[in-house]
């Protein structure tokens, strides 16, 4: 078995969530700072591993005092926990494009197990030379679970902020010049 790394390219993927505002609505964000490798066997995908480091301070909701209340102790902590982190531990193929990416997250110094599915969109050559590989993934998780847990009761029912976040990432990574074989 020959494993490959593949930066993850940053300038071409993103790392996006949603969360329910006010009950009804959606609000959007982003993560603008992260960084992450993948290791892959061309002839065996679910053997692929994968590395996510996200700095928790690049968070960009298109508010700023949004933004500010979200890197503070009621949220994210920035302060005490500055990166957000994924590891996975194994890939189940589900058929065809299709996998379950199941890994560690940590958030706050919190880690919980999140599974991502994930779909492999394609390989290919850029212009200059250099293999690309895409994917996409999705994945729900409990704020709460990670010591996210501020909220404010509503006048009609129900909180202003939801407890699950909707996270969606679509990456591109290239391959680097090393090959390993095991």
């Amino acid at each position: 078995m020959t494993t490959s790394t593949w930066n993850l390219d940053t300038v071409h993927s993103a790392v996006g969530f949603s969360v329910r505002h006010l009950v009804f609505a959606k609000v959007r964000g982003r993560f603008t700072s992260w960084s992450g490798s993948l290791e892959l066997d061309d002839d065996n995908l679910p053997g692929a591993s994968v590395q996510v480091s996200i700095d928790a301070a690049s968070i960009d909701t298109g508010t700023p005092d949004r933004d500010a209340h979200l890197k503070s102790a009621d949220f994210f902590d920035v302060a005490n926990y500055p990166t957000l982190s994924f590891k996975s531990n194994r890939v189940e193929a589900l058929g065809g494009d299709r996998y379950r990416v199941h890994g560690d997250l940590t958030i706050r110094d919190v880690t919980r197990e999140v599974v991502l599915e994930s779909e492999f969109s394609g390989r290919a050559k850029d212009p200059w030379g250099n293999d690309r590989v895409a994917f996409t993934a999705k994945a729900s998780v409990d704020r709460r679970d990670f010591g996210l847990k501020w909220n404010q009761a509503l006048e009609t029912g129900g909180v202003v902020v939801g407890e699950r976040v909707d996270i969606e990432i679509e990456v591109q990574a290239v391959k680097s010049a090393a090959t390993k074989a095991a």
